[in-house]
């Protein structure tokens, strides 16, 4: 394809998603034709209404377990619904989407000769005995638990990439992708930061599982969609699996108690018991980044947050009239 133009032609799965939708913008931005296909299941039209009308930018409506016939130059493959609250309503389907989608992912990429990257997770960790995470550990992860269907569907689809990498000498790079935030998440997803900055807004009490002592490390959006660009134009010996995230490491306590001050809404903190196979600790070590990519996040916790706060402020009052 680049025999015909100067543009890239890149495919992004899952690209009306909250990254995705993040991800294809930065991309038309950067000068680049985008195909984005998703199915809606977690994504919404909203999240790319702004690109529709863009002669760089192609919506296709389609689902990843089924085959697709395009002609591209790369593939961002982040076709999953990445939230308990989702991947758990049909956890069969969520691991067809990780493992037929790779596989028909993989099958396009080998067809067009396109270099691919799949988004996967430090949810590959499982509840971790390493800490802080590097590449190297094979990871703690239940293989039959209620989160297994997204932990064990994204590590199968890590092993599709590298065995097409060893068999077929395919292009590829995995990427590790550490907690992400930032506006248009969805505000019912059941992610710890949306879950929290909604309860705040509405002055609802605050939803902390166990104690809140497990802790997360928190990476704003624009920098995560730097680290896939870079990991996606690096060198074709960089294959990864790199983590992206970014190490600043916190409670989930701190965390509600960040969001309670930067909101400016008074409420209290509930406690509830902790889900199953919850990871106590998660923190990346990036390190391969950091000299592979010369990546790592620039975007602090209350910058972050402080624009994902903006975001489901309007949001609420644009659904629910709230002044």
């Amino acid at each position: 394809m680049r025999n015909y133009s100067l543009r890239k032609r890149i495919l992004v799965t899952g690209g009306a998603g909250f990254l995705g939708s993040h991800l294809c913008e930065r991309l038309v931005a950067d000068g680049q034709d985008v195909v984005c296909v998703d199915n809606f299941f977690t994504g919404t039209k909203d999240n790319i209404a702004p690109l529709l009308g863009n002669p760089h930018f192609e919506l296709v409506r389609h689902d990843v377990t089924f085959p697709l016939y395009v002609e591209v130059d790369e593939i961002y493959n982040l076709a999953c619904p990445a939230a308990p609250i989702h991947y758990q309503y049909d956890p069969v389907q969520t691991t067809k989407t990780s493992v037929h989608g790779a596989i028909n992912m993989l099958g396009l990429a080998k067809r067009v000769k396109a270099k691919i990257l799949q988004a996967s997770t430090s949810e590959v960790y499982g509840d971790p005995e390493v800490h802080p995470q590097t590449e190297s550990y094979w990871g703690n992860v239940n293989p039959i638990g209620i989160r297994s269907c997204y932990d064990e569907g994204k590590r199968c689809a890590e092993t599709l990439f590298f065995d097409y990498w060893r068999q077929h000498h395919l292009r590829i790079k995995v990427a590790r992708i550490f907690n992400t935030y930032g506006p248009r998440m969805h505000p019912n997803d059941g992610r710890v930061v949306s879950n929290f900055i909604v309860q705040s807004l509405r002055g609802e009490p605050i939803t902390v599982y166990g104690q809140g002592l497990q802790t997360r490390s928190f990476c704003y959006v624009d920098d995560l969609v730097d680290g896939l660009i870079r990991l996606m134009d690096s060198s074709d010996d960089v294959t990864g699996p790199v983590n992206l995230g970014n190490p600043d490491e916190f409670t989930i306590r701190e965390l509600a108690e960040k969001i309670i001050a930067l909101s400016g809404t008074k409420t209290e903190l509930a406690f509830s018991p902790l889900p199953a196979d919850d990871p106590v600790r998660r923190r990346p070590d990036i390190a391969i980044a950091k000299d592979k990519l010369g990546w790592e996040p620039k975007v602090n916790i209350d910058q972050g947050l402080r624009k994902t706060i903006e975001f489901f402020d309007g949001l609420l009052i644009n659904q629910n009239g709230r002044t």
